[in-house]
């Protein structure tokens, strides 16, 4: 499963039938586990191929659950959120927090003085299929 670009203009959320996948006033993309039918609009819309259907219930799977969060079940589809659970605590995304070579950065896109809008500033940057129009917000560094 490849990382989600987060869209601006994102396909899944037109796709799905139930409202479960939509867009945060932050431009996350999320999906609420409780509404998906696991119908798979979303990921037939999604051009990166950012979503996995769980066939087996992947809770035997988490070795360490947060109680906070409900955990995904089988015949849903998920993809990345951000880590959403941590970012409403004020923290990172824990793949940002777990790379041990910093290769990952998070920031607010919309404040210019943010680690990450400096780094987009200084540096060659490429972004997935632009060409498609659903202005992915992942950037990858080259």
């Amino acid at each position: 499963m490849l990382l989600c670009n987060q869209c601006d203009d994102p396909p899944c959320v037109r796709y799905c039938p139930t409202r479960a996948t939509w867009k945060r006033e932050d431009g996350i993309v999320m999906i609420d586990f409780h509404r998906c039918i696991g119908c798979r609009y979303c990921m037939a819309g999604c051009p990166y191929g950012s979503r996995s259907f769980n066939w087996k219930d992947p809770r035997p799977f988490i070795q360490k659950v947060n109680v906070e969060f409900p955990t995904r079940t089988k015949g849903v589809v998920e993809k990345c959120n951000f880590c959403e659970e941590r970012l409403i605590q004020g923290l990172i995304p824990a793949c940002v927090e777990a790379c041990k070579e910093k290769a990952l950065i998070f920031g607010d896109l919309n404040d210019p003085e943010s680690k990450v809008r400096k780094a987009l500033k200084s540096n060659h940057i490429i972004q997935r299929q632009v060409e498609l129009g659903t202005k992915p917000k992942v950037f990858y560094i080259a």
